[in-house]
């Protein structure tokens, strides 16, 4: 391993230290039963936007997002809204102070119903999707059905799905559903990292 290499893992690792802190003291509860977007019923929760909005740990989480990007040919990331979207923007804007600028949009749950009716935002007009390298994004992960949705949207637009990365990946299915499906899936931190 070279020395860049090797500073690069102990810079990752530090930041995943200090992420999961600031997602345990800001994100993440657990004794109530919950009930998750995917229906099913939990004892352990992670609300995201508080970290995600947190000027931080938003800087940890596009580090990492950035590092697990370096090998790709990405040209876009983006996912379902509401979680995407300040994922996708952290990410868009340390890229670019990076030097490697990667364009950022959100996939909407339904198009507006009136204005430009568009399911796919952020794009620039006579800006596409078509044959882009895209990278979906989610704060968290149970089945991989809100991922799914975005896929979805963006391959109908014509996106090449490169990957989806998730902030925490609850360890319930999603990883499998994804490998299913042919799509390399990586998760920042697991629920294993909190429980």
């Amino acid at each position: 391993m070279t020395d860049a290499r090797i500073d690069a893992a102990i810079d990752a690792r530090a930041a995943k230290t200090r992420l999961i802190e600031i997602v345990t003291a800001r994100s993440f509860s657990s004794g109530a039963e919950t009930r998750l977007v995917s229906g099913r019923s939990t004892s352990f929760y992670f609300d995201m936007k508080p970290s995600m909005l947190h000027p931080e740990s938003a800087h940890l989480i596009a580090q990492l997002t950035l590092m697990e990007l370096q090998a790709t040919h990405v040209e876009f990331v983006g996912g379902l809204e509401i979680g995407a979207v300040p994922l996708a923007t952290a990410v868009a804007v340390l890229s670019q102070g990076r030097g490697r600028p990667i364009g950022a949009f959100f996939v909407r749950k339904q198009a507006k119903e009136h204005g430009a009716r568009k399911l796919v935002e952020g794009l620039a007009p006579g800006e596409t999707l078509d044959g882009r390298h895209v990278v979906i994004l989610e704060d968290v992960t149970t089945t991989g059905g809100s991922s799914m949705r975005a896929i979805d949207a963006v391959k109908a637009e014509g996106a090449v799905i490169e990957s989806v990365i998730t902030v925490v990946d609850r360890l319930e299915g999603a990883a499998e559903a994804f490998k299913a499906a042919g799509i390399p899936f990586r998760a920042l931190l697991t629920a294993a990292d909190f429980c």
